[in-house]
């Protein structure tokens, strides 16, 4: 288990072993049935060079208001939360799909699976990046079996959305980082 304020390196790995992103990330809680780290605004990226750009190549760090990610072991997906502008409004949770992390001696590694569920505060959830989640299954990034399995996670999430279950305490929507863990 890592420590409050321990900075460790997530890695985006693919199937093919390529870690296509990196960056570092602070713990904020690590316990048995939960990992909390968090992007702090200005926390660089870095891309290592290969056969395709990642979506965000295009950004040396992260920019605007950090990011929380909430991750459960074993679990498919991760909750991140976004807040928006000077005041850090917070609109809602975005559920990402990703392989579950692992950990390894620097940080943890995951493959983001590319499908996303947005669940504003004020309306129904709804699908992100399901097509692209079809387009890299029929580019061969992802065999037809893991876009299968990823798509029936979702619909258990999603499922579990209409049902008013999730796992996740809504007190984390107004949780603000420690003072010197943004870098901008």
């Amino acid at each position: 288990m890592w420590s409050s304020g321990e900075v460790v390196l997530r890695r985006e790995v693919r199937n093919d072993g390529f870690v296509w992103a990196q960056f570092p990330v602070v713990v904020v809680r690590d316990e048995p049935g939960l990992l909390a780290t968090y992007v702090g605004s200005g926390t660089p990226f870095e891309f290592p060079p290969g056969p395709e750009a990642h979506p965000w190549s295009s950004r040396a760090a992260w920019e605007g208001n950090g990011m929380l990610m909430l991750q459960r072991p074993g679990e498919a997906y991760a909750v991140f939360v976004f807040w928006f502008g000077p005041d850090r409004e917070f609109r809602g949770w975005y559920v990402n799909f990703q392989e579950p992390f692992r950990r390894t001696l620097r940080g943890y590694d995951t493959q983001d699976l590319e499908l996303d569920i947005w669940v504003p505060l004020d309306g129904a959830w709804e699908w992100k990046d399901r097509d692209m989640l079809e387009q890299r299954v029929r580019e061969g990034r992802f065999t037809p079996e893991q876009g299968a399995a990823v798509l029936a996670e979702g619909e258990r999430v999603g499922a579990l959305l209409d049902a008013g279950e999730c796992w996740w305490d809504d007190a984390w929507a107004s949780w603000s980082p420690e003072a010197g863990w943004d870098r901008t």
